[in-house]
């Protein structure tokens, strides 16, 4: 017997014009959780689909326990045992659970769907998950974090021994992500292997004990998790030290640039007040579900705020809709780059210059000639990796896309720029451009707010904490006085 349940060799795979994977090797061990990390277009998407029978490889081979396999499509890989769950649930959201579990090989018998059956097999499945909702219950009525549980029961019907895991954690709470982790050592315990396809540190400390890099599309190794530092993880990933990973600069804070009162949207937040100066880097953070984003949306016009006031260089300012907010200056990044800061399907000179495109217009006609030579300069001043401008967003990684979004930014006159969690699915490399970005506009005299969960961010860029709790701000903290134990014991805070 081979030590390894899965093992490929050599394994190449080219696309016109591009080789999307060279020479690369992986093994998996029973029952093992092997993290795979690589930054954004290492390979790692198209080495899941070559494992699942969705691309054929032109060099190289696989093993499934030992023995050499070819499979034909992804029909075989799923006969052979090997299932992936997606970041992005491919589900029926008009269906039941139990119909989304089964699709593609349903319970049939006598040229009839055993719906009874399903429905109890699906309730099973379930219940070994320790989910909290049931088989009839409608997919579309599901949270994210509900709807990869049915994925993952969807694997497990379908006999699966070995599940790959692509970013499952990245649309969720530090709770799901919790509930998530109870439900991969179940896996494993049960004699499951996983792969864990993720860009975060703590998913891959928490779960997996070795993890193999890619990088530009190449192998470069496999580690055990207690025998890799993080700067050597990093540079295994992005091919160069990264000194700094939060390279905050030592920026004079200027005068009051923002200053809210008071805000109060019922069932939402209540009574919240603080300041943002020019210079500043303010950290607004909290459990999801505590009014962060909430708040922000209603600054900048998105909502409507029952009570308070918002003052902009120590003038009150009446903000009833988006445009106002940018009018004044204040510029949001919203949390959903794909659909609340681009149009996916346009080039990304389009994207950058659409807040924008009256002050070029000629005569009621758009200057294209002046939209191209200030999207060019925008896009090379956050240095966005994409061969032209006229690349569709949907083609970039999610650093690239964060960049496009924060050019567009820049073409606006801004005074105070909201950064809701600026780098959310974003790989290491492509996470440090982006405070780089945020400490060069900061020097820049802009005053930045910054969404967070993830609480090293918080600590290394903010120059002050907010901590909000249940809709009320429960606490503000000074750069040199903050901790991960004070701002979480503030974060869950009960409200009085």
């Amino acid at each position: 017997m081979s030590d390894y349940v899965l093992e490929l060799k050599g394994i190449t795979k080219i696309f016109p014009g591009v080789k999307a994977l060279n020479n690369v090797q992986f093994q998996l061990k029973k029952g093992e959780v092997h993290a795979l990390m690589g930054e954004n277009g290492a390979g790692k998407s198209t080495f899941i689909k070559v494992i699942t029978g969705v691309h054929k490889a032109e060099e190289g081979e696989m093993f499934l326990d030992g023995q050499k396999v070819d499979f034909k499509g992804p029909r075989d890989a799923q006969a052979a045992g090997i299932a992936a769950v997606y970041q992005h649930p491919t589900s029926y959201p008009d269906l039941s659970v139990a119909e989304n579990i089964f699709m593609g090989h349903e319970i049939i018998k006598n040229g009839m769907i055993q719906w009874k059956k399903m429905n109890e097999e699906a309730t099973r499945l379930l219940e070994q998950l320790n989910a909290d909702f049931g088989s009839t219950d409608e997919m579309g009525a599901l949270s994210v974090a509900q709807q990869q549980m049915v994925e993952i029961a969807k694997a497990l019907s379908t006999n699966a021994r070995i599940i790959i895991l692509d970013e499952p954690t990245a649309a969720l709470t530090k709770n799901e992500s919790e509930e998530l982790y109870r439900i991969v050592d179940k896996l494993k315990e049960d004699g499951v292997s996983i792969i864990f396809i993720s860009h975060r540190f703590e998913d891959m400390y928490r779960l997996a004990s070795r993890i193999t890099v890619f990088r530009d599309s190449q192998y470069i190794g496999t580690y055990n998790v207690d025998g890799i530092t993080n700067a050597d993880l990093i540079k295994a990933m992005v091919g160069r030290e990264i000194k700094d990973l939060f390279p905050k600069p030592e920026v004079r804070i200027g005068a009051e640039m923002l200053r809210i009162e008071g805000l109060s949207r019922m069932g939402y937040f209540k009574n919240v007040s603080f300041t943002v100066h020019a210079g500043e880097i303010v950290g607004l953070t909290g459990l999801v579900g505590a009014g962060r984003t909430e708040v922000v949306e209603s600054v900048c016009g998105i909502t409507k705020p029952d009570e308070g006031k918002v003052y902009l260089e120590g003038k009150p300012v009446q903000i009833k809709q988006p445009s106002d907010a940018m009018k004044q200056g204040i510029i949001l990044l919203p949390e959903d780059r794909q659909k609340e800061g681009l149009i996916m399907s346009w080039g990304l000179g389009r994207n950058v210059v659409l807040p924008t495109m009256g002050k070029y217009a000629k005569s009621g006609f758009n200057d294209e000639k002046k939209e191209r030579e200030i999207s060019k300069e925008l896009l090379e001043e956050v240095d966005t990796k994409a061969v032209t401008i006229f690349d569709p967003a949907s083609s970039l990684s999610g650093g690239n896309q964060q960049k496009v979004v924060v050019a567009k930014a820049l073409g606006q006159e801004m005074k105070v720029v909201i950064m809701d969690e600026p780098t959310k699915g974003v790989d290491v490399g492509a996470k440090a451009e982006i405070y780089q970005i945020m400490g060069d506009l900061a020097k820049k005299g802009y005053a930045i707010i910054l969404i967070s969960s993830e609480m090293p961010e918080i600590l290394g860029m903010s120059d002050r904490i907010i901590v909000m709790c249940n809709g009320k701000v429960t606490g503000e903290l000074k750069r040199g006085e903050a901790t991960q134990e004070g701002i979480l014991e503030l974060a869950m805070e009960k409200s009085k």
